[in-house]
């Protein structure tokens, strides 16, 4: 298949101006596959598409073959040669296709004649989108250059199918991009949202394709990789801003491939055969794409995401746009991206937001927890999630299952729309026992309170009846600010906070920063487990100054009203001590200045870290209050990092193990006669709270949109009745077993909603 005269570039320019013509569709791709066919000297050229409705391959245009078998043959995704092309998304070149185990011979078409054969895939972000086909009746061996011209016309191809404007040519027909598909994720914050998808990395559209200067775009392109590689060695090299190891080790990664021989020799192919700069990045990234999402080895996957970043940053340098800010959200927006921090989803008008989407992420993510307590329905690791949508695209989030549903069909879509009327039903239920004391049926006062962070957050006080703010954050103020917040901008929002809950209790947690929770503006130090080290009150303890700015805004903030302070990641009574102490002389400082002091001040500590299981009855007699952080605890009781999806659902907080932990913390400090709080994740669960109370647990924390249905459950429990299941069965489970299965079975047998 000798090139003709002009070669790959004179094929693009002519299909630029096919493309540009003023005609049907069909007449356009009937047109295109005939210049395809002259300039690369074949007697046949074909395209199939993939269809909407059945995944099927449909013979869509050709040259050569019978022109009466377009729209009419069809293939399986995986049935013959056009099948195993688009299934493994690598080009295929056979001298004689009819020998080939794969061939599937289909008489309509006439193709019996043809030997030599060469496929290429039409992909888009890695998705097949259909399949380019050129034949020819001799035995011949297709050359390296012809299929790499191939794919590059394959790309312009590929966009033509993406916008859509195929889908008028046979009922249901489109492209596999415009399909609607249905992966399934993990559940991270309870809901469902309708609505149209907005990337929170979009990926950059590139409009020009076709180069018109092949040497300029080459100079481009040589430029991008440059100023890339250059940024990218100044991020490793000045090593500030780089965060833990594993973030250097990223950095470390992107760098490598940056300078990867075989990468950029492909992208100065692409634009030698007549790609714009951009046009060829995309193109070598889309290949890239098709092959690793198709890997089994999960590193190889991962390694997907550092090569999507060095594409974009390419990308971005190229046609001269900076990453999307948070501005100009639409209405009814749902946030898709690879990952992202919660001081990221806090940029965004939460009152257009209807879900987030994320291809990593657990249930335990900080983003995770942002999302419960803002009530934005959010499911994570969805595979390849920004490559399966764009930007516009119908799309529905199931919090409850997990599931995503994207560009869905108008029946799933009014299924969905029911389940929403559903749920408000429901809501309005729980709305209805808002001012109900929440007590079990034995009389049992069971305490519900609220997790916030921000503002907006104690708007839900009033509506759903909470009793207090049981866990304030106040590190969330410190995320989202360009600088390290004053002291009088830290009183302002203290005192905002206790205008905002009136009489209503409120416990404030400390500045709880570091693992992997880092301030932007701040220093951070590279750890080998960040989690494990300094964080929470040791950077409190070890940089007095920046814990006695906050504790002196906060004891200022409450003049004449009561405060509760909460210290997290306390390991020792000694450290629980020492952050008393300070506390101690702020109040003397004020006292000595004339201020006025709160009315009441009580000090408490978080049971996070394993140690003070040990130190409890000490613990407890030292604290005003102890609060149970049970997603830390369970975290490190288990040596399992809950922001690692691998690992993170391997243990069950109702085995038998966590049982006997947080039986020990409820009845060391009963003896003590210490308060004690859930203020974790698993306390907003109706199973898992129903099983804490059994413990002996009163007071939980949660976010808004778990009170309802734990005050619902509490209402219908006995807490007697539950103790004393729990008690035998925690006698039974000698091998680590979850109580789930007993408590689920007990929930249904005494009607208690959970």
């Amino acid at each position: 298949m000798p090139a003709a005269p002009g070669g790959p570039r004179l094929l693009l320019r002519r299909l630029r101006e096919a493309m540009a013509e003023s005609v049907s569709p069909q007449a356009r791709l009937d047109r295109i596959v005939v210049l395809i066919a002259q300039n690369v000297i074949a007697e046949v050229c074909s395209v199939y598409v993939v269809r909407d409705d059945d995944n099927t391959l449909e013979l869509f245009a050709t040259e050569g073959l019978n022109r009466d078998a377009v729209h009419i043959t069809r293939l399986r995704a995986d049935e013959g040669l056009v099948g195993l092309i688009a299934k493994t998304a690598e080009p295929l070149a056979l001298s004689d296709a009819q020998s080939h185990p794969s061939f599937s011979y289909r008489p309509e078409t006439g193709e019996e004649i043809y030997h030599a054969f060469l496929g290429v895939p039409l992909l888009r972000a890695g998705n097949t989108l259909g399949v380019l086909v050129v034949q020819n009746k001799t035995y011949r061996v297709y050359s390296e250059e012809e299929i790499e011209a191939l794919q590059t016309t394959a790309m312009v191809l590929s966009e033509m199918i993406a916008s859509g404007e195929l889908q008028a040519l046979a009922p249901g027909a489109g492209s596999a991009a415009r399909r609607p598909v249905s992966p399934r994720g993990v559940a991270l914050a309870d809901g469902i949202g309708l609505g149209h998808v907005v990337l929170h990395e979009p990926r950059i559209v590139v409009k020009t394709l076709i180069a018109e200067n092949v040497e300029r775009e080459v100079e481009r392109l040589e430029s991008a990789i440059e100023e890339v590689r250059s940024a990218i060695d100044e991020l490793v090299e000045r090593g500030d801003g780089i965060g833990s190891g594993e973030s250097r080790e990223v950095l470390e990664t992107v760098r490598m491939f940056a300078h990867d021989k075989g990468w950029l020799r492909r992208m100065r192919e692409a634009v030698q055969s007549g790609l714009t700069a951009e046009a060829a990045v995309e193109r070598v990234q889309s290949d890239n794409r098709a092959r690793m999402l198709r890997q089994s080895d999960p590193y190889l996957r991962d390694r997907l995401h550092d090569l999507d970043d060095l594409a974009n940053r390419l990308l971005r340098r190229l046609v001269g746009q900076e990453g999307r800010g948070a501005d100009g959200l639409p209405e009814n927006a749902i946030l898709v991206a690879r990952s992202m921090g919660p001081a990221a989803l806090l940029d965004y008008d939460r009152a257009r937001l209807r879900g987030v989407v994320l291809e990593e992420g657990g249930p335990t993510s900080h983003i995770a927890i942002v999302a419960r307590a803002l009530g934005i329905p959010a499911v994570g690791e969805i595979a390849n999630a920004t490559g399966l949508c764009d930007s516009g695209d119908a799309i529905i989030v199931d919090g409850l299952s997990g599931e995503v549903q994207i560009r869905p069909t108008p029946e799933i879509e009014a299924s969905y729309a029911e389940m929403v009327r559903l749920r408000a039903r429901r809501q309005e239920q729980y709305r209805a026992l808002r001012d109900v004391p929440a007590a079990t049926r034995d009389g049992v006062r069971i305490g519900l309170h609220l997790n916030a962070g921000l503002l907006v957050d104690l708007t839900h006080l009033h509506e759903t009846g909470a009793e207090g703010v049981g866990l304030f954050r106040t590190e969330l103020q410190f995320m989202v600010a360009e600088r390290m917040p004053s002291a009088a901008e830290q009183q302002a929002l203290y005192e905002a906070v206790f205008s905002a809950t009136g009489d209503l209790p409120v416990t404030i947690r400390t500045l709880d920063i570091g693992g992997d929770k880092i301030l932007p503006y701040m220093p951070t130090l590279e750890e080998e487990n960040p989690a494990l080290g300094w964080r929470a009150i040791r950077i409190g303890l070890d940089r007095p100054a920046l814990l006695r700015v906050q504790l002196r805004a906060l004891l200022k903030a409450a003049a004449g009203r009561p405060i509760k302070i909460m210290f997290p990641m306390v390991a020792t009574v000694e450290e629980f001590t020492r952050a008393r102490a300070i506390v101690e002389r702020e109040k003397a400082h004020l006292r000595r200045h004339g201020y006025t002091l709160p009315s009441e001040c009580r000090l408490g500590a978080m049971v996070e870290v394993p140690s003070l299981l040990f130190q409890i009855d000490e613990i407890a007699r030292e604290a005003d209050f102890l609060s149970v952080g049970s997603n830390d605890l369970m975290q490190f009781l288990f040596a399992v990092d809950r922001e690692n999806r691998r690992v993170a659902n391997r243990f069950d907080p109702l085995c038998g193990a966590a049982m006997r932990a947080f039986r020990l913390i409820a009845e060391r400090a009963a003896a003590q006669n210490c308060p004690v709080t859930v203020c974790g994740e698993i306390g907003g669960r109706p199973l898992e709270a129903l099983a804490l109370i059994g413990l002996g647990f009163r007071d939980f924390s949660m976010s808004p949109a778990a009170i309802g249905p734990i005050k619902a459950m509490v209402l219908l429990a006995d807490a007697g009745a539950v103790a004393a299941l729990i008690d035998a069965e925690l006698t039974k489970v000698t091998d680590g077993a979850s109580l789930r299965p007993a408590l689920a079975a007990f929930a249904k047998t005494h009607g208690v909603p959970v």
